[in-house]
C-alpha cells in the first residue's frame, strides 16, 4: 500500500528531527519549519519504499508529532 505524507507547519518547531532522519524526504523553508520536498508539501507524491525505514524514523522523532503519514493523497 502506498505512503503519503505532510508536515504540519501550524504545529512544527523547526527542530530539524525529520530532515536528519529522512533528508531525501524533509527540507526546510525560509522560516525553518519542515515540508515535504517531494510534492511541496501538497501530500501528493508517494513516499519510496526504499525510504520507509528514514521516513518511520522521522515521524518517531518528531516531537511535536507534525509528521502525518497517510494512507491516500491528500488532494
Amino acid at each position: 500500500m502506498p505512503t503519503y505524507t505532510i508536515v504540519d507547519k501550524d504545529t512544527c518547531i523547526a527542530c530539524g528531527a525529520c530532515g536528519a532522519a529522512a533528508p531525501a524526504i524533509f527540507d526546510y523553508d525560509d522560516e525553518g519549519l519542515a515540508y515535504v520536498h517531494l510534492d511541496n508539501n501538497t501530500g501528493t507524491a508517494k513516499i519510496p519504499k526504499e525510504l520507509a525505514d528514514d521516513f518511520a524514523d522521522a515521524i518517531e522523532n518528531c516531537p511535536t508529532e507534525s509528521i502525518k503519514k497517510l494512507d491516500k493523497p491528500a488532494r
